[in-house]
């Protein structure tokens, strides 16, 4: 498996997949065309179909600036190797100079057809939740030692640059409001949610206004263009954030605890990539915000100390329930439904916490088969349900 730094990435919304992703291949191609005069990117799949609400063709054009770039939207081709597949094209006058075919596979990670040389090393031999707890237990660890063993003491430095940056993402998007760009008129809700406070409100009424508060706050960040981070993709970045804020000021965690805990959903996230997808167009949101729960499930375990175990069991619990949900963003913005949905799956992963507190001795499903059970799910899916707007809220929603 790759370092858990591929999965934390910083950078602008609102989409890993189609902005980032792309944006990072047109950079490199850029790189190596120096003397193109103009470019051309043709956009195949969920790429084509959902690109301009997800703001594809300007990071493309963006990352290839000042020069000039056609962008062709192919929503016919339906013979691709990945739903988000882009072909690479430069040119000085009429003459080809070089051409590539990109995947980009979720969370801003890319594949170049035919260039294994743009792959990173694997930093993790282990490949399964099963073989990493082996290894904690051995070794009498805990997951955030193992990343450690693994990945070097500089890991930390790192992590401590995601926690900033995702606690400055609440605040930023606690600080604004009116409406979202895309001309769905969505109004931003985070700080409305922050700011009301009843009178005689329940602390558990309170816990559910706070942490869907933080994560609206980000996904708003994300769907206006802000700085996020990735975990594990943009559309489902505001959920990891907003538990272990809420968290942090309820109990006092330090951030050294809290960048341990990041570093234990970290391994979570990785083996989902890596064993199936974290990919909204290749296997549905379930992929998307269902890794992102159960990520925050794994990350409070580790922050309240469970054992090797108990995590797993929040963890997949937090996969399980969401089997099957699909992606199927309204407009091809990513505002409905997936900003309710990472309020949603934050408060699903402190039920998942809890449920493994006192039920783990009883489960019958392993961490490593609901992510395979998710990824034959998504894969069985339709593809109107995979990211290309064409298929349940997308297709029924009328303004």
């Amino acid at each position: 498996m790759k370092s858990i730094r591929e999965l934390y990435l910083i950078g602008n919304g609102p989409s890993s997949s189609h902005t980032m992703g792309p944006a990072h291949a047109a950079r490199l191609f850029a790189a190596e065309n120096p003397e193109a005069d103009h470019f051309r990117a043709v956009l195949y799949g969920s790429l084509a179909l959902t690109g301009r609400g997800h703001l594809t063709d300007k990071a493309v054009k963006d990352a290839f600036a000042p020069v000039p770039t056609e962008i062709v939207f192919d929503t016919e081709t339906m013979d691709l190797p990945h739903p988000n597949t882009m072909d690479l094209y430069a040119y000085d006058g009429e003459r080809e100079l070089g051409h590539v075919r990109v995947l980009s596979t979720g969370g801003g990670a890319i594949t170049v057809e035919g260039r294994p040389d743009v792959a990173t090393p694997d930093v993790y031999k282990e490949s399964s939740y099963e073989e990493i707890a082996a290894w904690c237990k051995g070794h009498n660890a805990r997951l955030p030692d193992y990343v450690e063993h693994n990945e070097g003491a500089e890991v930390w430095d790192d992590l401590y640059r995601v926690w900033d940056t995702m606690k400055r993402s609440i605040v930023n998007g606690l600080s604004v409001s009116g409406e979202l760009p895309g001309g769905l008129h969505v109004e931003r809700k985070a700080q409305y949610l922050h700011e009301q406070r009843h009178i005689d409100e329940s602390a558990a009424t309170k816990e559910n206004r706070l942490v869907c508060s933080y994560a609206f706050a980000v996904a708003e960040e994300n769907a206006a263009g802000g700085i996020i981070v990735t975990a594990p993709t943009c559309g489902a970045c505001g959920v990891l954030p907003s538990a272990l804020r809420y968290m942090q000021e309820q109990k006092g965690f330090s951030d050294e605890k809290m960048i341990r805990a990041l570093a234990a959903a970290g391994v979570i996230g990785n083996l989902i990539k890596n064993n199936a997808s974290i990919s909204g167009a290749q296997c549905g949101c379930q992929a998307e915000i269902g890794s992102a729960c159960s990520m925050t499930a794994a990350a409070l375990g580790e922050l309240f100390e469970m054992g090797v175990d108990q995590i797993e069991y929040a963890a997949e619990v937090a996969m399980e329930h969401h089997l099957g949900l699909t992606c199927d963003p309204i407009n091809g913005l990513v505002q409905i439904p997936c900003i309710e949905r990472n309020a949603v799956a934050a408060m699903r992963a402190i039920n998942a916490l809890s449920l493994a507190n006192f039920l783990t001795s009883t489960r019958k499903i392993s961490f490593d088969l609901v992510v395979k059970t998710m990824y034959e799910t998504g894969r069985d899916m339709s593809h109107r349900y995979r990211e290309t707007a064409e298929g349940g809220l997308a297709k029924n929603y009328c303004d």
